[in-house]
């Protein structure tokens, strides 16, 4: 990875240098930041400058209090070049691309837990999970939706000293604000309206393993104190209830910066720095094509479906796949791949989804209706279809059709009766095809 240098040109750290170590580098004036600065109009966390695998240079603003300027103008985000000048409040800072490479740790393996991919982004992330897989301190997953961050958590789990304890899950947005601190630290019998016994929270549930807190972006700045308690004092009060010790690393996962969340005060800057010890951000599908094929091998095979993915998978499939822009990441991938198996082919992506549908290529989808169920209506829909050709094909004849189709003839005629199709056999085939002649 280039290399690059940060000078503080003007501001109370004037003369100041920074060089990379890695392929970003936070601003701010809290202590996590690569470049802390002691200037106090700029924000806790105030931008972040990252080489991308291009060799391409960003600069990101995190929502701070004056802006990020670059030459003049204030950016969100926006590209670098060498000489760019960044003012951050009273601070001007000068980037300077280095000749020199920066080795970027990666690991040599392609697989971690659950997790799978052969590119730099995604070895890379590797190498800090193992790392932290190593430790017991408390540890932030980033990344875009569909990433992997649930899998991640679970990853490290299995592959720490906490193995063989619980691993337990909450997803922050998912449980009612008023509900929240019951579902993490538990009730005690009559502590409120409703609580009819003691309830064990989540905290407790995990004593001995990992505590999975999902969406911790969500959760509410009136229940964060109380969090970053339990972090500190290693143990829980339960509602109505008394102090509670517990043994638990507590691995957090979000789509958000709470970098800026801090910076707007919808997020404790204590509560971020206890659970961002370590930091890992998972990289979106769209900057680790490279990992497509294995990808889309291993999906299939979780969905027991490597025979359908041999007549699926081709150059040109993948070609398109790389294409896409997966703003859903892996979870879209799979679903698209559960599609294409449903109906046997390759089925339209991105924008000709729509048009597809209008055309009755593709079944619409209701997303009022359960996943499972649209799944289950899907199937059945292919299955329907798929039987009704099978039976054309082969004219009637039920011992080809179901030695064609790899299946038994007894569970052949069971399939015919789920859909209500009814059995022909080869001379039931040839009155029909002469009466369609006639």
């Amino acid at each position: 990875m280039r290399g690059f240098r940060l000078v503080v040109a003007e501001g109370p750290d004037g003369g100041r240098t920074w060089e990379s170590v890695g392929d970003r580098a936070a601003v701010g004036t809290e202590a996590p930041n690569d470049l802390r600065l002691s200037d106090e109009t700029a924000s806790r966390f105030h931008c972040e400058v990252r080489i991308e695998a291009s060799g391409a240079a960003r600069v990101r603003d995190l929502g701070s209090a004056n802006g990020t300027l670059l030459d003049g103008v204030q950016v969100v985000e926006a590209f670098l070049r060498d000489g760019s000048q960044l003012r951050l409040g009273g601070t001007l800072l000068r980037f300077e691309l280095l000749d020199a490479q920066r080795p970027l740790p990666v690991s040599e393996r392609t697989t971690f837990g659950s997790l799978h991919g052969v590119s730099a982004p995604m070895r890379s992330a590797f190498a800090v999970l193992e790392r932290a897989a190593r430790t017991d301190v408390a540890v932030l997953l980033e990344g875009e939706s569909g990433t992997g961050k649930s899998q991640a958590a679970r990853s490290i789990h299995r592959e720490s000293a906490r193995a063989g304890g619980p691993f337990v899950a909450l997803d922050c947005s998912a449980v009612p604000a008023n509900l929240l601190e019951s579902e993490l630290f538990g009730h005690e019998k009559g502590a409120f309206t409703g609580a009819v016994a003691r309830r064990t929270g989540a905290f407790e549930e995990a004593s001995g393993g990992t505590l999975f807190l999902d969406e911790i972006g969500e959760l509410g700045v009136d229940l964060q104190p109380k969090l970053l308690a339990a972090l500190e004092n290693r143990a829980v009060c339960r509602v109505g209830g008394h102090l509670v010790p517990v043994d638990v690393r507590v691995v957090a996962a979000t789509n958000r910066d709470v970098r800026a969340e801090v910076n707007a005060g919808r997020f404790h800057a204590d509560l971020y720095l206890r659970l961002a010890v370590v930091k890992i951000s998972l990289p979106p599908l769209r900057q680790r094509p490279d990992d497509l094929p294995a990808l889309v091998t291993e999906l299939l095979a979780q969905m027991g479906a490597e025979e359908a993915g041999k007549r699926l998978v081709s150059e040109a499939f993948l070609a398109a796949l790389v294409q896409a822009a997966w703003p859903g990441n892996v979870r879209e991938l799979r679903n698209y791949l559960e599609r294409c198996v449903v109906f046997q082919e390759a089925m339209p992506l991105g924008d000709d989804v729509r048009a597809a549908a209008r055309e009755g290529r593709v079944m619409p989808v209701d997303p009022a209706v359960p996943y499972a169920l649209g799944r289950d209506r899907a199937m059945g829909e292919w299955e329907r279809r798929y039987l009704e050709a099978l039976l054309e094909r082969h004219g009637g004849r039920m011992l080809r059709a179901a030695e064609a189709a790899g299946i038994g003839r007894v569970y052949l005629y069971k399939l015919l009766r789920k859909h209500g199709l009814p059995k022909r056999d080869a001379r039931q085939a040839r009155s029909t095809r002469r009466g369609r002649d006639t």
